[in-house]
Parts: structure tokens; C-alpha cells; sequence
């Protein structure tokens, strides 16, 4: 067992995940609930997508041989609420994770220990990583905070509903036994 080889295959899996809540909170969501927002310093639903594909876009293409912070990005743009329907929110959303993953999934191990650039200041690939992990996980989280207030009773829970945590744990522990 290689260490690198798994850590990338365990991060590309976390990554997966994060996205996943993402896309089944997104899915919760109407057309006209992806733009609420709480106040005018709050970013909706399409807002945190939009910015997060640019982010996405930015760092993960030619990431080996190009600073993340390209030229061509424009951040305060992505805090523009410019997104004409879900649907086109999906496809900005799909191009951001389609960049990461295909990235992530180029690497080797020797990879890791490489020095890359974000605004010019030098990273371990392996530190870009984890630094863009608690990046994307912090803005699904806001979406997911997001989308509990706006479908308030009508939510349907991504992890394990309150008062259900004993029945959940029971059926881990006999799925996990019969391996």
C-alpha cells in the first residue's frame, strides 16, 4: 500500500461526498429558493455555487504549471446574482467539480510534494489540497444551512435525522458485521 496513492484516492472520495450533500441540497430546492437570501450581506444558494465554480475553475486548471488565481478570473463577479435559472446553476456548478476532480484524478504520488501557487505564494500540492477541502466544505455547509431555513419543515435530512442517532448506529454496526 502506498500512502500517496491512497491519500489521493480518499480525498477525491471526500471531495465526492461534499459534493454530493451539495447536489441533494441543491435538488431540495426550487427555482426561486436558490436566490433567498436573509439580508443584503447574505449570499443566496446561487451566489456561494457560483462563487465556488470560479474558485474551482481558477485553482484546479493547470494547477501544476500556472498560478490558481488566474488572470482571467474575476472574484467580485461571482458575487454578482447574474444566474438566469437552476438549471444554468447545475452546469456552473458541474464545471467547477468536473475541473477538481479531473485534476485530483491526473495526480501521482510524487505529485503531492510538488510547490505550486495561489496569489503567488508557494504550496505543497498536497497543502493546495487540504486547503481547498475545508474551502468547498465551508461553503456546502453554508448552502446546507441555507436550505434547512428556507424548506424550515419541509427538509429532508441529509445525515441522520434527530432522535434517530441509536437506530442509525445499530444498522451500521450489523451492516459492518456481516463483512
Amino acid at each position: 500500500m502506498n500512502i500517496g496513492s491512497e491519500y489521493l484516492k480518499v480525498v477525491i472520495e471526500r471531495f465526492k461526498s461534499v459534493k454530493s450533500l451539495g447536489d441533494n441540497t441543491i435538488n431540495q430546492l426550487s427555482e426561486e429558493e436558490i436566490y433567498w437570501t436573509l439580508n443584503n450581506e447574505s449570499n443566496s444558494v446561487a451566489i456561494i455555487i457560483k462563487h465556488m465554480s470560479g474558485n474551482m475553475v481558477s485553482r484546479w486548471t493547470d494547477f501544476l504549471t500556472s498560478d490558481g488565481e488566474k488572470e482571467y478570473r474575476n472574484r467580485d463577479e461571482e458575487f454578482i446574482d447574474d444566474i438566469s435559472s437552476k438549471s444554468e446553476l447545475t452546469m456552473v456548478w458541474e464545471k467547477g467539480w468536473k475541473t477538481l476532480i479531473d485534476a485530483l484524478t491526473g495526480l501521482s504520488e510524487q505529485d503531492l510534494l510538488k510547490i505550486i501557487y495561489i496569489r503567488g505564494e508557494g504550496h505543497l500540492v498536497l497543502e493546495a489540497i487540504e486547503r481547498q477541502m475545508a474551502h468547498y466544505a465551508y461553503h456546502v455547509g453554508q448552502i446546507v444551512y441555507i436550505a434547512k431555513q428556507v424548506k424550515g419543515e419541509e427538509w429532508e435530512s441529509l445525515s441522520i435525522p434527530k432522535g434517530k442517532s441509536e437506530e442509525y448506529l445499530q444498522q451500521m454496526l450489523e451492516k459492518h458485521q456481516d463483512k
